[in-house]
């Protein structure tokens, strides 16, 4: 069986939903390989086997290779494929997956465009975090302010929950071990998270670039989606792996945040989040859109691809001919 050319391609409705999948998987100092319908992960100690469908992101740490059929196998899954840095705390690039209808990035698009609807979109973001709150007449001013107080309270709160002390959110992105163990945890607890949700976004066909309350940055949509749940998920469970004291602080908290975004089906739930804020409540129930290719129109959005129009051009083509000859004679 290894030495077969592969298997064929899956239909889009075969493959895994997403929120079947592992949610992601962090790997370094290994070889990747595929095998049939899935990759290998092989290093001294051994080979494993994992179903190349059954992945949502896989995250490359040093020491890394990955071959071009395993990327094969990945890419026609749909899988994400991010490379990062020690311990998963950096992020370099991404491989991106398949994203077949345009539908979602179209609209958002358009919303980020607007001065008004980008703040009903960003105010909508906010609403999830204040579901007790009315936001709809806040500026972002006002938001951020509101944002700012939450997120103080979640940390002080986690801070006396856990036991673990806190003075401040402070690290430098290029010295991982420079940090405190709280500000360490942290920092992989929410790489995990970006990573997670990077998947999503790209996966869904949406533009990682284009946020509505982050900007300028080519992850800004995933920071926005992604602050919707450190309060609940990477936050506390920070604080409470250092409160264990584990040997392996940044090992241990990924392993933790993976259980949690399993547990939480959290893949799924951002998948509703995105489709909820972009598309609105009503459309977003709607089934997504089948891969179909349309021809733009400036007067009727969109027509049929894949047909020749050749005929209709010169059917008009002959009709503007007549008319004008009609008014020669007049």
């Amino acid at each position: 069986m290894a030495d077969l050319p592969g298997l064929k391609k899956p239909d889009l409705q075969a493959l895994p939903q997403i929120r079947e999948r592992i949610s992601f998987l962090y790997v370094e100092h290994c070889k990747i390989n595929r095998q049939d319908g899935a990759i290998t992960l092989m290093d001294a100690r051994g080979t494993v086997h994992v179903p190349g469908a059954g992945i949502g992101v896989l995250l490359l740490g040093p020491g890394s290779s990955i071959t071009h059929r395993a990327m094969e196998l990945l890419g026609d899954a749909g899988a994400s494929i991010l490379w990062v840095g020690e311990r998963g705390v950096r992020y370099y690039a991404h491989g991106r997956p398949l994203a077949h209808g345009t539908r979602l990035l179209i609209r958002q698009a358009a919303l980020v465009s607007n001065t008004r609807s980008r703040l009903a979109v960003a105010r909508q973001m906010y609403q999830l975090r204040f579901p007790e709150e009315q936001v709809n007449h806040l500026t972002m001013q006002q938001l951020r302010g509101r944002e700012g107080a939450r997120v103080r309270g979640v940390y002080r709160q986690a801070s006396r929950l856990s036991g673990v002390s806190w003075d401040g959110r402070r690290y430098e992105p290029d010295n991982f071990e420079a940090g405190s163990d709280i500000n360490k945890a942290l920092s992989a607890a929410h790489a995990c998270l970006y990573g997670v949700c990077h998947s999503v976004i790209v996966a869904l066909g949406c533009a990682p670039g284009l946020g509505f309350v982050h900007t300028g940055h080519e992850r800004s949509f995933v920071y926005d989606i992604a602050d919707l749940y450190k309060a609940e998920i990477t936050i506390p469970l920070a604080f409470m792996t250092v409160a264990d004291k584990p040997r392996d602080l940044a090992g241990e908290v990924r392993r933790r945040v993976r259980d949690e975004v399993a547990k939480r089906r959290l893949m799924e739930q951002a998948v509703r989040d995105i489709r909820r804020l972009l598309l609105g409540e009503e459309e977003a129930r709607q089934e997504p859109e089948a891969s179909v290719i349309y021809l733009w129109d400036e007067r009727l959005g969109q027509v049929s691809g894949a047909v020749s129009y050749a005929y209709q051009d010169e059917e008009a083509h002959s009709q503007e001919a007549a008319g004008y000859g009609r008014l020669l004679e007049g």
